[in-house]
C-alpha cells in the first residue's frame, strides 16, 4: 500500500486495549495500535516493538504476516507457561506481558487516592456486583458535618464558612514529604499527598528519582574519609525512562556509598520538569528529583524489601 503525503491520521484519538503499545504505521504517518503476539500484521498493521515482537511474512501470503516473538525464555505464573512477548490477565484487575522470562504488569482499576473534601466529604470506595473494578462514591451528610469537614484543610476564620466556589482562595496548602525512592539504584518512584490544587483536594503525586545508576563506578574515598556522600558523574547525561530519553543533558549529583556499612540516602532534594522524547516522536514531561545533599547512615533499606518498609527517612528542604 502506497504512502501519500501530506499525511492523513484519523482526527478521532486512538482507542487501544489496555498494555497495547501505540505505533506509527510504515509511512512514518499515523499512530496505529499496534498487533500483539499471533495477531495478524502488515507494514500498515506494525507489531509491538516494545514486547519484542516482529511481523513474519513467511507464513502468509499477499502482504500479509503474523506477529512472533524474537527467541525469549518463557514465564511461569502459577503453575501456567506463558510465551515470550504473549499478553494475559491473570485476574480482571491487572493486564500481563511476558517479556524473556520476566513478567510485567499494568493495573486495569484507577487506584486513585480521595481524600476528604467539601464537595465529597464521605468518599467510599464500593465493590459492584457486576463490576471488577471497586468505585467512589460520595455520601451525603448533613450541612453542618460537610464544614466541618471542609474546615479541616480552610483557613479558620469565624467571620465566614468557606464558599465551596471559592476553594482556593481559602484553602490552607497541605503538602507531605517525598517518600523515599521505590530503587536504590536506576529510575524510582516516588510520591506524596498534597492539596495544593484548584479543587483544595488531597491527592496523590509521584516525580521520577534516581539515588544513582545501578552501572555508577565506585569513586576512592579520600583519606581519613570512609563515606564518598554526593558524587557527580564525569559526563552529562540523559535520563531514559519507559524507552524515551530526556531532550536535554543533565549533570546531576548521585548519592555515594561508604566503607564502614553505611549507606547514602537523599537528604536535600529539589523537584524539575524533565521533557522526555520517544522513539514514535512522542514528548511527555514528568517531575523528577534532583539531589542537592545526600546524608550516611545505618538506617538502611532491608535487601529486597521492594516497599522499603523500614525506610522513611525525611528528605528536608524539598522545592519545586
Amino acid at each position: 500500500q502506497a504512502c501519500t503525503y501530506p499525511c492523513q491520521c484519523p482526527s478521532q484519538p486512538l482507542q487501544c486495549p489496555a498494555g497495547t503499545s501505540h505505533v506509527l504505521d510504515a509511512c512514518g504517518c499515523c499512530k496505529v495500535c499496534a498487533r500483539q503476539l499471533g495477531e495478524l500484521c502488515s507494514l500498515q498493521k506494525p507489531c509491538d516493538h516494545h514486547k519484542g515482537l516482529y511481523c513474519d511474512f513467511s507464513k502468509i501470503h499477499r502482504g500479509s504476516g503474523i506477529c512472533l516473538a524474537h527467541e525469549g525464555a518463557t514465564c511461569d505464573l502459577l503453575g501456567k507457561i506463558y510465551h515470550n512477548g504473549e499478553s494475559f490477565q491473570p485476574t480482571c484487575k491487572l493486564q500481563c506481558i511476558c517479556m524473556d522470562g520476566a513478567i510485567g504488569c499494568i493495573p486495569l482499576c484507577s487506584e486513585d487516592l480521595r481524600l476528604p473534601s467539601p464537595e465529597c466529604p464521605n468518599p467510599r470506595r464500593v465493590k459492584f456486583h457486576n463490576k471488577c473494578c471497586e468505585e467512589w462514591i460520595c455520601q451525603e451528610g448533613s450541612e453542618e458535618n460537610r464544614f466541618e469537614t471542609a474546615m479541616a484543610v480552610f483557613r479558620e476564620d469565624p467571620a465566614h464558612k468557606p464558599e465551596l466556589n471559592n476553594l482556593q482562595e481559602n484553602c490552607l496548602v497541605q503538602t507531605t514529604e517525598w517518600s523515599a525512592c521505590s530503587k536504590s539504584c536506576g529510575m524510582g518512584i516516588s510520591a506524596r499527598v498534597t492539596n495544593n490544587n484548584p479543587q483544595c483536594r488531597l491527592e496523590k503525586e509521584t516525580r521520577l528519582c534516581m539515588v544513582r545508576p545501578c552501572d555508577f563506578p565506585m569513586e576512592k574515598t579520600k583519606k581519613g574519609k570512609k563515606c564518598l556522600r554526593t558524587p557527580k558523574p564525569r559526563q552529562s547525561l540523559r535520563f531514559e525512562f519507559s524507552g524515551c530519553t530526556s531532550t536535554h543533558l543533565y549533570r546531576p549529583k548521585f548519592c555515594g556509598s561508604c566503607t564502614d556499612g553505611r549507606c547514602c540516602t537523599p537528604y536535600v532534594t529539589s523537584t524539575v520538569e524533565v521533557k522526555f522524547r520517544c522513539p514514535e516522536g512522542d514528548f511527555f514531561q514528568r517531575k523528577m528529583m534532583f539531589i542537592k545533599m545526600c546524608s550516611c547512615h545505618y538506617d538502611c533499606p532491608r535487601d529486597n524489601d521492594i516497599f522499603l518498609a523500614t525506610y522513611h527517612r525525611r528528605m528536608i528542604g524539598d522545592h519545586v
